[in-house]
């Protein structure tokens, strides 16, 4: 079990397929393909990243065991920085050398 359902607050919780049930067909109705709740822990730690959160916090807030995993299996996060990087290499490929 993952969550408790609010409409059924005092009940059981929702189970893990459930809530990537509800994830699917919301996915679905918007368009935006495959979403599960491994999806948000990918999101989660993209964000903790973009705030600068050091990477043995997000290990610990994650829970994984290794750091290695937090690093390798969850460390294709495109950052602030490097999103600056690229626009200004696309900037001086862009403006014309006078």
């Amino acid at each position: 079990m993952v969550f408790a359902a609010p409409v059924k607050l005092g009940r059981l919780p929702w189970s893990h397929d459930s809530v990537n049930d509800a994830y699917a067909k919301v996915a679905k109705i918007a368009g935006i393909g495959h979403v599960s709740s491994h999806t948000m822990r990918h999101t989660y730690r993209s964000w903790l990243d973009a705030v600068g959160t050091p990477i043995a916090v997000q290990q610990k807030l994650l829970r994984h065991a290794d750091i290695r995993t937090t690093m390798n299996v969850y460390g294709d996060v495109v950052t602030d920085e490097m999103e600056q990087a690229h626009s200004k290499v696309v900037r001086m490929a862009l403006v014309p050398v006078n």
